[in-house]
């Protein structure tokens, strides 16, 4: 797999670039909905801010912007067919996202985004009409920036890049947020019409591929000294809400040995998880929340709540774990005399990164980083990524950068501006080794 450098990746460039990213990192940090913290969520006033900030890095380099009918930023730079630009060439879709989870860090997603723009800055050309373009690339590239992959606001992750996948759910318009505002008042607030929502969805032929650049939300690159890796899936998930149902009865008055305590056995679930799941090989098992009632400091709890995260690097996998912890369950709540049951509200297939896709970010990185073995690390993503979406019309690759101590979803995130000019280098080197691909 061979290609022809381009000036434009020189150090200095590549690393002005690296600072360029840093710095808007730190910009979009301060549109947030909490002072002292970063949140920005769907169809917030602080969505539509970083939209605009978006679009005007977009022209900056060049490239034509909209904004769709799901509230995804995208910018498209053509290619040049037989000496002019081709605006129904198809694309390479390189982006991430720009929403938050409360209280967030500073580079889940946003990194990807602004990188995907230094690629462009650093691959255009002047056009023979006098705009930019990608000469001698043979397809357009289209920097996108996803507006909802986190689902904080109405706890339905991937609505942004679903539109664009065309598989949104018309149901999804009666979800609420905390406040009790529908999605589809939100939308009508922020200025799209529900109604035209599929206008959103991408063809398969209009689209190469997708790649994306992530943080690591983990630290195996950092425990193994390297910077970057070759993303060889996204983790399959399920998510269940559980309940536990025993008897309410008097603190004081009630022996061990008559209480059926749905808060002690949904405890010990917890931890039958954190036992099964360390017994396997990349499936793990998260209990996030975790709720009792009545709720009062001199009853036994009589119901209890709580979720359910499970993630595996294969389906089979994850299903056989799922299958394991039920089977646990029926022990742990008979010996109780509790009964249990579950809901599931999500269940996502793994999706694997193209092996091209692959290929040519193992090329990237290998261009990057001239001391790079000749097989760079290749990790799979127990994290979720739009690219689940994305995966149902295009074939999908990603780029991992170390994160320090792998802290994710917290102010500590970090990357560094040395890890981001590689992760520039490496993902600009990519495109070049995917244009000269026979198509």
């Amino acid at each position: 797999m061979t290609r022809t450098l381009l000036p434009d990746l020189t150090p200095d460039r590549v690393a002005a670039a690296a600072r360029r990213v840093m710095a808007r990192c730190d910009e979009l940090a301060r549109v947030t909905a909490t002072p002292g913290e970063i949140e920005r969520v769907y169809l917030s006033t602080e969505h539509a801010r970083v939209n605009r900030l978006a679009a005007e890095w977009m022209r900056e380099v060049g490239m034509s912007t909209r904004q769709d009918a799901a509230g995804n930023q995208i910018g498209r730079l053509d290619a040049i067919h037989r000496g002019a630009s081709d605006r129904d060439a198809p694309a390479l879709m390189i982006g991430s996202h720009l929403d938050t989870v409360p209280d967030a860090g500073r580079f889940d997603g946003i990194v990807g985004v602004l990188m995907a723009l230094e690629v462009v800055r650093l691959l255009r050309v002047p056009g023979p009409d006098g705009e930019s373009s990608l000469s001698p690339l043979p397809f357009a590239i289209e920097v996108v920036a996803f507006s909802d992959e986190e689902g904080t606001r109405f706890g339905k992750a991937l609505l942004g890049s679903s539109a664009v996948a065309g598989t949104w759910n018309d149901d999804w318009w009666q979800l609420t947020d905390a406040d009790g505002t529908t999605l589809r008042q939100a939308a009508l607030e922020f200025g799209l019409d529900p109604g035209r929502i599929g206008e959103a969805a991408r063809r398969p032929d209009e689209l190469v591929g997708y790649l994306e650049a992530h943080i690591e939300q983990g630290p195996e690159l950092d425990r193994r000294g390297q910077s970057l890796a070759v993303v060889s899936s996204i983790a399959s998930a399920r998510r269940f809400q559980l309940v536990v149902e025993g008897e309410a009865r008097h603190a004081g008055g009630t022996p061990y040995d008559m209480r059926h305590d749905a808060l002690l056995g949904a405890s010990e679930a917890a931890l039958a998880v954190e036992r099964i799941c360390r017994g396997e090989h990349h499936v793990i098992g998260t209990v996030g929340q975790l709720e009792a009632f009545p709720g009062a400091v001199n009853i036994v709890p009589g119901e209890a709540h709580f979720s359910l995260d499970l993630r595996g690097e294969f389906d089979g996998e994850r299903d056989r774990v799922w299958d394991a912890l039920s089977r646990d369950l029926d022990v742990i709540m008979g010996r109780r005399g509790l009964r249990w049951r579950a809901r599931e509200v999500h269940n996502a297939p793994a999706v694997m990164c193209a092996p091209l896709l692959q290929d040519v970010i193992r090329a990237g990185i290998r261009g990057a980083l001239p001391d790079a073995p000749d097989d760079p690390a290749t990790l799979f993503s127990p994290a979720g990524h739009d690219g689940m979406s994305i995966g149902a019309i295009t074939d999908v690759g990603m780029l991992f950068l170390r994160n320090p101590d792998g802290i994710s979803h917290h102010p500590d995130e970090a990357v560094s501006a040395a890890d981001v000019a590689l992760g520039i280098r490496a993902l600009a080197e990519s495109v070049l080794h995917l244009a000269a691909e026979p198509r």
